[in-house]
């Protein structure tokens, strides 16, 4: 199994490159690195083909609402004059 290059540590993730061959013979261990964070790109005849990735765990209620607590008002009178601005008023 290869692991491309970056161009900088610092802002770019390793990403595992693995034939269609390794990932039928080695599944669980490289499912197991996805989970960990390492993205992997899956190839056939050394050309990429899918990317397998961690799912992120979904949010909690108490998350949801604190993202919520944090939107900005709306101000109604201000949003339905920029739509009208932005659409034919013929619609």
């Amino acid at each position: 199994m290869a692991v491309s290059a970056c161009i900088t540590r610092d802002t770019l993730i390793d990403m595992g490159d693995v034939s269609i061959r390794e990932l039928r013979n080695q599944g669980g261990e490289i499912v197991d690195r996805a989970a960990g964070g390492e993205p992997i790109t899956i190839t056939r005849s050394g050309r990429p083909v899918a990317e397998l990735r961690a799912l992120r765990p979904p949010l909690s209620a108490e998350a949801l609402l604190a993202r919520w607590h944090r939107l900005p008002a709306v101000d109604p009178t201000a949003l339905r004059a920029d739509v009208d601005q932005l659409l034919d008023s013929r619609l």
